[in-house]
C-alpha cells in the first residue's frame, strides 16, 4: 500500500490546481481568439457583465496572449516537474514513466481536448466566462513584467520589428481564419470571397490580369475613322489602340470611340484615326494592380498599356479587369461569354488555356508549380517544350492535361482529365 507523506499530499493538491488552472487558460485561449470584434461589442452593449472586458481583451489581444501564454507555460512546467517528483518517490524508477504517461494521458486529455473542445463548441460563453478573470490575470504587475521583459530578451536574438507588439497573423493564417468562420456560418460564401480577393489583392500584378498581346484588338494609325469606329463597335469597345504599320509595338495612342463617332457625325468619316488619339499610358508588368486601380482613381484614367522589361507590348489592362480581381467576373452586353472552366459530362474538365494555374490548382486541389509559367497554356507549353498539336497530353499528379483546341502557337483550350491508375512521371511529358 502507498503511504502519502504530508510532502507528497501537498505535492499533489499543488498538481491538481495546476490542472485547473490549465482547463481555465485553454477554455480562455481558444474562447477569446474565437470571438471578433463586432461580436464582443455587441455583447458589451447588450449589457453582459463580462461584455466590457471581454470588449477591452478582444480589442487588444496583443496585452493578453502573451501573459496568458507565459501562465499556460509555468504551469505545464511546474506540474510535469511535481509530477515527476512524486512518481519518482512513490515508484521508484519506473515511477517517471508512470508520471510521464499519467501526465501526458490526464493533462493532454483534461487540460487540452476537453477544454479547446468545449471552447469550439460554445466560444461566447466560454469567453464570457473567462474575459473578467484573464483580465485580472493580464494586470497583475510581475506577470506583465516577466511577459514583457521575455519578449524584449527574444527581440535580441530575432532581429527586426521582432515581437513588440505580440503575435502577427500571416496572411495564410487569415485566409484560414476567413474559411473556419466561413464553415462555421459567421460570414456568408459571398463575403468570404470577397475578404479572400481583398487579401489576395494587394500581391497580384499586372501581368496575371492584362489581357496578353495576342488577344488585344487594334486599329493600324493609316485606318480612318469610320474603319477604326466599325472595329471599335463591332468589338464593343469604348477605347481602341492604334499602331504603326511597320511596327505592331510602336503604339500611337488610343482612339476613343465617343471621339470617333463625333467626328463621323461631322462628316469627318474619311480622316485618318491619328487626328483623334489620345496619349496612352504605360505600365511596367510587375506593377501592383492595387497601386494601378489608385492612380486610375486619381488621374481618371480607365486603361493602361502594359510593357515587358525589354519595352515591348505585353498586355493591356482596364479600370474593370481591376475590378474583377475583387468582385469576380464582370459580364456586359457586349462581351462574349466564353466560360473558363466547363465541367463535361463525364467528369473531365475542359479549361481556357489562359486560366491561371493558382485558379486550376484551387479548383482541382493540385500543387504545380507556378513560378516559370502562369497559365494552364503556358504549362502545358513549357512541359513540352514544344507548340503541342491537338490531342497531346502532359500527366501530372494524376491528371492529364491535353490541348484540345490550338490556333497558330496558341493553346485556346485544354482538357483536364483523371489519370485513373497511370501515373507519369513529372519531369517527363506523356505524348500518348
Amino acid at each position: 500500500m502507498i503511504a502519502f507523506t504530508n510532502v507528497d499530499l501537498l505535492m499533489l493538491l499543488t498538481i491538481f490546481i495546476l490542472l485547473l488552472v490549465l482547463i481555465f487558460t485553454s477554455v480562455a485561449e481558444m474562447g477569446l481568439s474565437r470571438i471578433t470584434r463586432p461580436k464582443a461589442a455587441s455583447l458589451a452593449d447588450q449589457g453582459h457583465k463580462a461584455g466590457k472586458a471581454l470588449k477591452r481583451l478582444v480589442n487588444a489581444p496583443e496585452k493578453w496572449v502573451n501573459p496568458l501564454l507565459l501562465t499556460v507555460n509555468i504551469c505545464a512546467t511546474v506540474q510535469a516537474t511535481l509530477t515527476g517528483i512524486l512518481s519518482d518517490r512513490l515508484w521508484g524508477t519506473y515511477g517517471i514513466i508512470i508520471g510521464v504517461a499519467l501526465n501526458v494521458l490526464v493533462f493532454f486529455v483534461l487540460a487540452e481536448a476537453v477544454p479547446k473542445t468545449y471552447a469550439v463548441l460554445y466560444p461566447q460563453k466560454a469567453a464570457l466566462m473567462t474575459a473578467r478573470p484573464v483580465s485580472a490575470l493580464v494586470a497583475f504587475p510581475p506577470l506583465r513584467l516577466v511577459s514583457k521583459w521575455l519578449i524584449s530578451l527574444t527581440n535580441v536574438i530575432v532581429r527586426g520589428k521582432g515581437l513588440q507588439q505580440g503575435p502577427f497573423v500571416t496572411e495564410s493564417e487569415l485566409l484560414g481564419i476567413v474559411e473556419t468562420a466561413a464553415d462555421d456560418g459567421v460570414v456568408e460564401h459571398e463575403e468570404r470571397e470577397l475578404i479572400e480577393s481583398i487579401i489576395e489583392f494587394g500581391d497580384t500584378v499586372a501581368r496575371e490580369v492584362m489581357v496578353p498581346r495576342p488577344d488585344i484588338v487594334t486599329v493600324e494609325s493609316d485606318q480612318t475613322v469610320t474603319a477604326a469606329l466599325d472595329v471599335a463597335i463591332s468589338h464593343g469597345f469604348s477605347r481602341v489602340p492604334v499602331i504603326g504599320t511597320t511596327d505592331d509595338d510602336d503604339v500611337v495612342g488610343l482612339a476613343y470611340t465617343k471621339d470617333l463617332m463625333r467626328a463621323e457625325r461631322n462628316g469627318q468619316g474619311g480622316d485618318l484615326v491619328t487626328a483623334y488619339v489620345r496619349p496612352a499610358r504605360f505600365i511596367p508588368e510587375n506593377k501592383p494592380v492595387s497601386r494601378l486601380m489608385r492612380e486610375m482613381q486619381a488621374e481618371k484614367f480607365h486603361l493602361a498599356l502594359v510593357a515587358d522589361e525589354y519595352g515591348a507590348l505585353a498586355g493591356l489592362i482596364t479600370l474593370e479587369d481591376c475590378l474583377e480581381e475583387l468582385v469576380g467576373e464582370i459580364v456586359d452586353e457586349h462581351d462574349e461569354e466564353d466560360l473558363i472552366v466547363q465541367h463535361l459530362p463525364d467528369g473531365d474538365y475542359s479549361v481556357d488555356g489562359g486560366m491561371s494555374i493558382s485558379d486550376l490548382n484551387e479548383l482541382l486541389d493540385l500543387g504545380l508549380p507556378d513560378d516559370d509559367w502562369e497559365t494552364v497554356a503556358g504549362f502545358l507549353f513549357g512541359t513540352l517544350e514544344h507548340v503541342p498539336e491537338e490531342g497531346e497530353s502532359v500527366c501530372r499528379e494524376g491528371w492529364r492535361f491535353t490541348a484540345t483546341e490550338v490556333e497558330g502557337r496558341r493553346i485556346r483550350r485544354v482538357k483536364v482529365s483523371l489519370e485513373g491508375d497511370r501515373e507519369a512521371s513529372p519531369a517527363e511529358p506523356d505524348t500518348r
